[in-house]
């Protein structure tokens, strides 16, 4: 599959700089799955993008060029985390995606259908079997820009207080998508 040349103005946020409170802290992005790490599947995710920003620690290294940054504090949750990698975006996008480093089964098809959903609203988020939203999402960057909070509000905020004024599509996960890595019995369901 190659790249979506009509993706122009859309950049990805990789959220890899989680406590993983339930796995000892451990470093996600570095666990290997099919000999490859949940940071490279989840860049891959972002083909289409123009450029994407990985806000966690440079501590694994990617076959593809990204940018790392982190927020300051560290581990300051996913709103803190998205819009530090906004901020670190070399170029203006018009659609920005967002996607937690241990969400593996996350494709470009899934973002490309992301993408298409958020046509005539704000946004879209995946969605599990239980209609809870997912960490894996597109959402205009202007929009964006219009409900950010203040520096001290965003660390520890919520992405559902974040985005609670948004009108956003909502994405049914296909199969596996919307399977991430809170826990070890986690971890070890995904190698099935």
């Amino acid at each position: 599959m190659g790249p979506d040349g009509t993706a122009a103005g859309f950049c990805g946020i990789v959220l890899a700089g989680g406590t993983a409170a339930r796995m000892d802290g451990i470093d996600k992005a570095g666990l290997e799955l099919g000999g490859r790490t949940l940071l490279e599947w989840t860049i891959d995710a972002f083909l289409d993008a123009d450029e994407v920003v990985v806000v966690g620690p440079p501590s694994v290294p990617t076959t593809r060029p990204v940018t790392f940054t982190r927020e300051d504090p560290p581990k300051g949750g996913p709103v803190a985390g998205l819009l530090t990698g906004v901020d670190a975006l070399l170029r203006a996008p018009a659609v920005v995606g967002v996607l937690a480093v241990d969400m593996p089964h996350v494709t470009t098809s899934t973002m490309r259908r992301l993408r298409e959903a958020a046509a005539g609203h704000d946004g879209a988020f995946l969605m599990d079997a239980d209609g809870r939203r997912q960490l894996a999402g597109v959402v205009s960057a202007s929009r964006l820009a219009a409900v950010r909070p203040d520096p001290e509000r965003q660390h520890g905020m919520s992405l559902r207080a974040l985005l609670a004024d948004l009108d956003l599509a909502s994405v049914p996960a296909d199969g596996t998508e919307a399977r991430d890595v809170d826990t070890w019995a986690d971890w070890r369901d995904l190698q099935d």
